[in-house]
């Protein structure tokens, strides 16, 4: 029998309106705890707090706020005297910024550490500065001081592992998954027939979505710029924006007067679904994602997806459930037509299909095995993971 294992996931950035780093990170809680172990949650907030819930105990702690939406723990040791209490017996960090410290924790004390990769710092740091001038010196240096207090590092793409090549980093391979449950085509309510006539002419708008934060690192500025475009050529569309975020309204500055619709945030996962559902296809077009969870809760809809030619989302999106284009206005508006010449039954099953291919279960298997193996060696990196492990798990 497996033994029963103590887990404490770690993260900052972690809010209200959180997206997919959220949604990963209890979901796999969620796996832990019904596979029998015991999981804690560590996470930023206004006030120090302890909620038990069914999947374990949630405990925030107090930490500024960087945005209305965002905050991020400036005192690590605050949240090290979390873990002395709960004593787990291995950690996950998804922070590579105030909570690496606890990597040195865990080694202190004989535990393993794995550090979640849920972002490629070089190219988001290289969009948010709108230049490469010093960020690869900067990032390589980090990554190669984190690959080395970390006993794994977790990739969930082969993009995202491309980040640490050459730190000497022992790559744990887990790709995500989705509810399939929740996220699925029936919940379309809205049918307005066709898009294209026998004849190819239009028989309506085709509607266009972007479920996401919208915050420039998650490039929402390059599917309104497609929509601009695409009206600008004539082409009758709606892009539906779903999501909060400082850029909002340069956002609409940018729509001008194209046919784009600003929803704001949307509560509920099943109302998530349901916005997927109704589109004839969504926008993941961000060339830094190093996944894009959003790219399998359409497809789980049965909606195909338009993103960039590199990244993690376009690991996702393969000839059946997709187009892909260079990351600028022109190549998604070129993508999408493509798209949409396509569109169809037979494209909604594909989708599906696609998205049928990931499951949570098989995420919470590879990150327990992973979590075993950190318990049952300890923690002291290239120790016994890094002679008997395999780097991709």
């Amino acid at each position: 029998m497996p033994p029963r294992l103590r887990i404490a996931q770690l993260a900052n950035f972690v809010g209200p309106v959180s997206g997919g780093m959220r949604v990963a990170i209890d979901a796999l809680g969620k796996g832990y705890v019904e596979a029998g172990h015991e999981r804690i949650l560590v996470i930023p907030g206004k006030e120090d707090s302890v909620t038990e819930t069914e999947l374990g105990q949630v405990i925030t702690v107090r930490a500024p706020r960087l945005h209305k939406d965002y905050r991020m723990i400036a005192t690590p040791w605050r949240a090290l005297d979390v873990l002395d209490r709960f004593q787990p017996t291995s950690i996950e960090v998804s922070d590579k910024w105030t909570l690496s410290p606890a990597a040195r924790w865990a080694h202190r004390r004989g535990l393993g550490a794995a550090l979640f990769s849920h972002e490629r710092l070089d190219d988001m740091l290289s969009m948010w500065f709108r230049s490469q001038f010093g960020v690869e010196a900067a990032v390589g240096a980090l990554n190669r001081r984190l690959s080395k207090e970390f006993d794994a590092v977790v990739v969930t793409s082969r993009y995202a592992a491309e980040e640490f090549a050459h730190t000497g980093a022992k790559l744990w391979y887990v790709p995500l998954g989705v509810d399939l449950e929740n996220f699925r085509p029936d919940r379309r309510d809205v049918e307005n027939g066709p898009v294209l006539g026998p004849d190819g002419s239009f028989q309506r708008p085709v509607q266009l979505c972007y479920v996401g934060r919208m915050s420039h690192e998650k490039s929402p500025q390059l599917g309104v710029a497609a929509a601009v475009e695409l009206h600008r050529r004539g082409v009758p569309i709606e892009l539906n924006m779903y999501g909060t975020g400082p850029d909002t309204e340069p956002l609409r500055e940018l729509a001008g007067d194209a046919p784009v619709v600003f929803h704001g945030f949307v509560k509920g996962r099943e109302e998530v679904a349901r916005r997927f559902a109704n589109s004839d296809i969504s926008y993941s077009v961000c060339p830094a994602e190093t996944f894009g969870l959003a790219v399998l809760e359409a497809l789980a809809c049965g909606t195909p997806v338009v993103t960039s030619n590199r990244g993690g989302a376009h690991e996702l999106v393969d000839p059946t459930s997709g187009e892909f284009g260079p990351p600028h206005a022109s190549g998604i508006a070129d993508a999408t037509e493509r798209l949409i010449a396509r569109l169809g039954p037979e494209l909604r099953v594909a989708s599906r299909a696609r998205a049928e291919q990931y499951s949570w279960a098989n995420s919470v298997d590879k990150m327990l095995e992973l979590h075993t193996r950190l318990a049952e060696e300890g923690g002291s990196p290239r120790r016994r993971f890094a002679r008997n492990g395999r780097g991709k798990g």
